[in-house]
């Protein structure tokens, strides 16, 4: 599945986007296989609570399922006026 990053979290891991090949059944279990590669996902993912994410362009939950899906975005929230 593509892994996609924006704003800060794309600072702090170093790309944009990247393929990734995992046995996650969930969001929160492929942040914790991210978590565990380099320091930098483990700074980007360290606090959940100042991050969102979207699963095929669908803002969801960290506990929503991984089955058949080809993108997973992971953001700061959005503030608009």
């Amino acid at each position: 599945m593509d892994v996609l990053y924006f704003a800060w979290v794309r600072e702090r891991i170093g790309v944009p986007k990247e393929a990734v090949e995992t046995n996650a059944k969930t969001v929160s279990e492929l942040v914790e296989e991210l978590r565990g590669r380099e320091e930098r996902y483990e700074a980007a993912f360290a606090d959940l609570s100042a991050l969102r994410v979207a699963v095929d362009q669908e803002l969801t939950d960290f506990d929503a399922s991984l089955e058949g899906v080809r993108e997973v975005a992971f953001f700061p929230p959005m503030t608009g006026g």
